[in-house]
């Protein structure tokens, strides 16, 4: 797909609209725990400052619903982090679709929570319509949401009179081109979480381009149920047995290989970490649930990985956040970071991980979206990026 690249127009005197991903965790007290996603957006906001044009930049956070806003979803809590970061005056503005405001040069524009307006979700044309009259060039910088054919993702797109891609999304669809389009061998997926259901249409797809694909988390206990394991009280989804054993003859019939744990780490009590213990997965019992990879499948996963020349990584393979139950993710980041193959990770709690262990600077490709990233990887062809590729072959 071809599309235009911010730094291919000139943006001196417009209003430049951008569609930012600032969708970053807020703990209980509204304190931001990681704002990865905010200093990402910060050099394509540069680009438009610096070429004297006036920023405005809007985002989703949470779900909130369309029509109202629930302090918890307000952008506020962006705003006053970056201010911080970019040392420039950034005013928020509540009500932007139907209220007039003043833009002015080297300022950022805020535009409060993109979702709270009516009709964002379903694309609707009369407020795309409005938007478009706020703006002379719109810039989509939101890979994470690039899986969403909305209002601020997609029909804008279409409807501005100018539109491209900023410097994140041009560098998302690169990193991740590199990968699905020509990956070297040994090509090695790691996959984890909690539920098949959710990344089912994924291992589907990577079992057809990957040599080998590790599953870990509750995906795993999955598979080691469908190998007839007694899992006791684990994660399991017990109506994708019969997908899981398909995937697993898909597997043995040509398809990349699936590497399952060997051995677990197991408790009758994820909360108390200390009453854990190492068992094979031939010796879990009834009152116990996996919640990590053991010693052994550890080593076994580092192993692929280090020999490894292409690396995908969609999440932990244990409870990485309780630290007892953290070594098995903990190892297979570090293997990944230190691997001499083509690295990617995507998706919050594999960069979490990540950044919890020290290795997000090691890695080559750090994807800002989760659904965006997955979906890509499937093949699925992305609205947003469909839409401004549309309005180059329009232009």
């Amino acid at each position: 797909m071809s599309f235009q690249n911010i730094s291919d127009l000139n943006l001196q005197g417009k209003r430049v609209f951008i569609r930012a991903d600032l969708n970053i965790p807020v703990d209980k007290d509204g304190n931001i725990t990681d704002d990865t996603r905010i200093k990402a957006a910060l050099p394509t906001i540069f680009h438009a400052l610096q070429q004297e044009a006036f920023v405005m930049v809007t985002s989703h956070l949470g779900r909130p619903n369309e029509g109202s806003l629930n302090k918890k979803f307000s952008l506020e809590v962006v705003q006053q982090r970056m201010s911080e970061l970019t040392n420039k005056p950034v005013y928020l503005v509540k009500n932007w679709v139907n209220d007039h405001f003043e833009l002015r040069k080297d300022e950022i524009f805020l535009l409060e929570n993109c979702r709270c307006n009516v009709g964002e979700k379903n694309n609707d044309k009369s407020l795309v319509k409005k938007m478009a009259n706020l703006c002379d060039v719109y810039v989509n910088d939101a890979f994470g949401t690039a899986h969403r054919a909305e209002a601020t993702t997609y029909g804008l797109a279409i409807q501005a009179k100018e539109s491209c891609a900023g410097f994140l999304m041009a560098a998302e669809l690169n990193g991740l081109k590199k990968i699905y389009e020509n990956p070297k061998s040994p090509f090695v997926a790691i996959v984890g979480g909690s539920k098949i259901s959710t990344k089912l249409e994924l291992l589907v797809s990577l079992l057809k381009k990957v040599d080998f694909l590790i599953v870990g988390g509750g995906i795993a206990n999955t598979f080691l149920k469908a190998k007839g394991f007694e899992i006791g009280k684990s994660i399991v989804e017990n109506d994708l047995i019969e997908v899981a054993v398909n995937l697993i003859n898909v597997s043995s019939n040509g398809g990349g290989k699936i590497c399952i744990p060997s051995d677990v780490v197991v408790t009758e009590n994820p909360v108390n970490g200390s009453c854990s213990r190492q068992a094979s997965i031939n010796n879990i019992y009834k009152n116990e649930m996996i919640v990590d990879i053991g010693l052994k499948t550890s080593i076994m996963f580092e192993d692929l990985i280090t020999e490894a020349k292409t690396i995908i990584w969609n999440g932990p393979v244990g409870l990485f956040e309780i630290d007892d139950f953290s070594h098995g993710t903990k190892c297979l980041a570090k293997a990944v970071a230190s691997s001499s193959g083509y690295s990617a990770i995507g998706g919050g709690d594999t960069v979490s991980a990540a950044s919890k262990f020290g290795v997000l600077n090691n890695i080559d490709y750090i994807s800002t979206g989760g659904g965006a990233f997955l979906e890509y990887l499937q093949g699925i062809d992305l609205p947003a990026v469909t839409s401004l590729s549309n309005k180059r072959e329009k232009s």
